[in-house]
């Protein structure tokens, strides 16, 4: 307890031992994990994440989230609560979103065509998209239009190195307000396959994403966010 709010994703990383991270939403329900560090497709862990509550959530006795006096962290987003279907794009999408935090999660089904489009249940245009295969072994995929120019040609992956080029990935096509576009590759849109998608776009004083060039000096370099930040993800 003490989160605050009834969280609709839940990520969390034992500090104490060399576990796995676990991610959890409210769109594909409490129990059903993925684990962020590796490629492994999702499965159901009844003794992990057990249920989304008024002010956290609770926890079974799985080595992996709950070992006995461990120091264990968790961040934890609000979307919008109960999916609800929408229909903005080419694949029908079941989408918690949270427009005035410019976060949402979302479930969609696969066809392996071209230039198939989902709706994201945003605003705004999502500056970073992270996708993720349920039913099969695959990379994490993430795009962003901080990686490369509008067509979103490039992305990168949560456990590989390096940039990707590919057209199959994003389609070369940037998300819009209400969508964003699939290519044909089978880590983001594999015929009658189950996927994950989280969203975000910046909101002014409470989220920023970006890119900045490193300098290798101590002193560092100085990324401007407009606010003072209570998390930081960064990918190289």
């Amino acid at each position: 307890t003490g989160v605050g709010f009834q969280p609709d994703t839940v990520w969390i990383k034992d500090r104490d031992d060399a576990e796995s991270h676990h991610l959890y939403d409210a769109v594909r329900g409490a129990t059903e994990t993925l684990l962020p560090n590796q490629t492994q497709a999702e499965f159901t862990g009844a003794d992990r994440l057990t249920s989304f509550d008024s002010d956290g959530f609770s926890l079974g006795s799985n080595d992996g989230v709950n070992k006995d006096t461990n120091a264990i962290v968790s961040w934890n987003w609000l979307a919008g609560g109960t999916a609800v279907s929408n229909t903005d794009g080419t694949i029908t999408s079941s989408v918690s979103a949270n427009p005035t935090a410019g976060f949402s999660i979302l479930s969609y089904t696969g066809n392996l065509s071209s230039g198939a489009t989902v709706g994201h249940g945003l605003s705004q245009v999502p500056n970073l998209i992270i996708v993720k295969n349920r039913d099969q072994a695959t990379n994490w995929l993430i795009g962003s239009e901080f990686l490369t120019s509008a067509t979103w040609e490039k992305y990168l992956y949560f456990t590989t190195t390096g940039v990707g080029d590919d057209s199959t990935m994003w389609n070369d096509t940037a998300p819009s307000s209400s969508i964003f576009t699939l290519g044909n590759n089978t880590d983001i849109n594999n015929t009658a396959k189950d996927y994950v998608a989280y969203c975000f776009h910046s909101v002014e004083g409470y989220s920023k994403v970006g890119t900045y060039v490193a300098n290798g000096n101590p002193d560092g370099t100085f990324i401007y966010t407009g606010f003072s930040p209570a998390y930081i993800l960064v990918r190289d």
